[in-house]
């Protein structure tokens, strides 16, 4: 069970990562000046990419729990 601890923590980093990466690009966005029409269309885009990161951390914390709890 040592290995799916260490494939949750893995896939919890990588959601990590996701989630580090759509902070930045709004960030990013919004330090740009856009008007209100191109801001929205770029938090468009990174909103399906937040959420696929955010499932990303909580598969992976799932995965830690059940490994430490068969351990």
């Amino acid at each position: 069970m040592e290995a799916l601890v260490w494939l949750g923590t893995f896939v919890s980093l990588l959601g990590l990562v996701g989630l580090v990466w759509c902070i930045a690009t709004v960030w990013k966005a919004r330090k740009a000046g856009l008007d209100d029409e191109a801001l929205r269309q770029k938090l468009q885009k990174v909103v399906p990419l937040n959420t696929g990161a955010l499932f990303l951390s909580m598969t992976g914390l799932m995965l830690v729990v059940v490994g430490v709890l068969l351990s």
